[in-house]
């Protein structure tokens, strides 16, 4: 897999309205998206998740560039690899920075799957031929306002409901939507917005019936999310605390979750993911992939590593159409029946839009020996 040169590109995508939760509110998506060429003429793509704000992690879109720029891009054109996983290694040395990682990584496997003319999915191990997916719907401005989102998602036909949640949207909000729907899949995102003293607050979301809470205590913790799994029934989901393998493995060992959130750009990368997903499997936590508000090439990695089969609880990975009003691959990520097919053609099986993609690149910068 010897590299030709590598680009970068500041792209900024409106979305169709702006997603809220407990931190902030997003009103388009601006993100860096790498290309790596290989000597035999293909391309590899990604997208670093990284927003230009740290609210989600301490990395930002600027981190990101100059991480790449500066460390991680020219220790990948001087150390060629033969293999994706071998970047975990060559890039060690570089503390955190996983999102900036997962990006160039990400590129990699697809470069390295498309060499093989090979469905990344499959390249990974993957032997699903669908996987379901559910929504994730922001803070509203009403209950009403969300009340109409559930029902429009439900009759589309996605597997899960996914509602962000802090103090004062909560439990009347949960009441009023199982009541309106008593048999749908539904679970909580708290993205940090509890502490312990919540701890009352928190079991009385057991009535619910939810899937899950994810991350609803402080976003690098497991030591409090233990104490709290054993006072309530409901099953946590930790996302934010875990950024390694080793990280998942004491959290299990502590109690801190059943369920755990897999993101491709928090934990580094699709090695890690897989890592992450085989430990889980051994344990019998299930696993499922969440969306950071990515573009077609981002959806595009979701959808291959959730082929794997510990992956058993619906993800993010709505449509494209729920965020973009025209995305940047062809084709776009469609659902239909709550369910994404696994493209069988080399790569990510989504094709970069060049000419879509140069009309929302800000900046782009190439990189070569």
């Amino acid at each position: 897999m010897e590299i030709q040169h590598i680009i970068l590109r500041h792209v900024k995508m409106e979305l169709l309205e702006p997603f809220k939760t407990s931190v902030f509110t997003e009103t388009h998506k601006e993100f860096i998206l790498v290309e790596i060429q290989g000597k035999n003429g293909l391309s590899g793509w990604a997208e670093s998740v990284a927003s230009p704000e740290p609210y989600y992690k301490e990395e930002t879109l600027k981190t990101n560039w100059h991480i790449m720029e500066d460390f991680l891009i020219p220790l990948l054109l001087q150390n060629p690899v033969s293999h994706p996983e071998q970047l975990k290694k060559l890039f060690e040395p570089i503390r955190g920075n996983t999102m900036a990682k997962a990006a160039l990584e990400g590129a990699m496997w697809d470069l390295y799957a498309r060499t093989l003319e090979q469905p990344l999915a499959k390249v990974l191990g993957g032997t699903k031929e669908k996987i379901d997916v559910g929504v994730s719907l922001g803070i509203k401005d009403s209950e009403t306002e969300l009340l109409k989102a559930v029902e429009k998602h439900c009759e589309e036909g996605y597997k899960r409901i996914k509602l962000k949640v802090k103090p004062g949207w909560d439990l009347d909000i949960l009441k009023a939507v199982r009541k309106h729907f008593p048999d749908i899949s539904l679970m909580a995102d708290a993205n940090s917005a509890y502490t312990l003293a919540d701890t009352d607050r928190l079991k009385a979301f057991d009535e619910f019936n939810l899937t899950m809470i994810e991350q609803p205590l402080a976003y690098d913790d497991i030591i409090d999310h233990a104490k709290l799994q054993r006072q309530i029934e409901t099953p946590l989901c930790l996302d934010e605390s875990i950024y390694t393998v080793e990280d998942a493995r004491h959290a299990i060992e502590l109690g801190s979750c059943k369920i755990i959130n897999i993101k491709i750009g928090r934990v580094g990368g699709l090695h890690e993911s897989k890592l992450i997903h085989d430990l889980c499997k051994v344990h019998g936590v299930p696993v499922w992939c969440g969306g950071m508000l990515e573009a077609g090439v981002g959806r595009a990695h979701n959808v291959a590593i959730t082929a794997l089969d510990n992956f058993t609880l619906p993800g993010d990975t709505s449509a494209s159409s729920r965020y973009f009003d025209a995305d940047i691959t062809d084709p776009a990520i469609t659902v239909e029946n709550g369910t994404i097919t696994i493209p069988q053609t080399p790569g990510i099986g989504f094709e970069p839009n060049r000419k879509r993609i140069e009309e929302r690149t800000y900046y782009s910068k190439l990189y070569k020996l």
